[in-house]
């Protein structure tokens, strides 16, 4: 969820895996198996991020006038506005995308989400009120995430 829709999402996986691979001995108790494995895939979608940022001045695409095929069982709208909130997403810092994503979208707790990221609690949500305030202003923007913005009783107060 952190990279949206993605073509490279089967290579991320398999970095993921193979990462988690290569650092088996790191794995000190079964029972942390899902929050070890989640840290390498925020550290592997983290690194994606930042190279895509380097690399972006050789795209000669913007994100959104990539074709998506919506999901036959999403009603056109909320194709269109899932489509514009990864655009603006896309915008926000990538530590920054990634605390959102993970309290958001991945309902982590902002210590489960602490703890993928290899950071403390503080540090999220510092990030994460930098996030909610940048996205809310993006959104705001846009014809179609304004009314979602303003319909939200999350997003009212930002």
């Amino acid at each position: 969820r952190v990279m949206g829709v993605d073509d490279e999402l089967p290579e991320l996986l398999h970095d993921t895996f193979v990462a988690a691979f290569g650092s088996l001995d790191g794995l000190r108790d079964e029972s942390c198996l899902k929050a070890w494995l989640t840290r390498i895939a925020v550290f592997t979608a983290r690194g994606c991020i930042r190279r895509r940022r380097r690399r972006r001045w050789l795209e000669f695409r913007a994100p959104e006038a990539v074709e998506e095929t919506p999901a036959s069982y999403a009603e056109p709208e909320d194709v269109q506005a899932l489509r514009r909130a990864y655009v603006a997403l896309g915008k926000l810092d990538v530590d920054e995308r990634i605390v959102f994503t993970l309290r958001y979208l991945e309902q982590m707790t902002v210590d489960e989400a602490a703890d993928a990221c290899g950071v403390s609690p503080a540090t999220v949500k510092r990030r994460l009120t930098r996030a909610e305030q940048r996205f809310s202003a993006l959104a705001r923007e846009d014809p179609v995430l304004r009314t979602w913005v303003d319909e939200s009783p999350r997003w009212r107060e930002g």
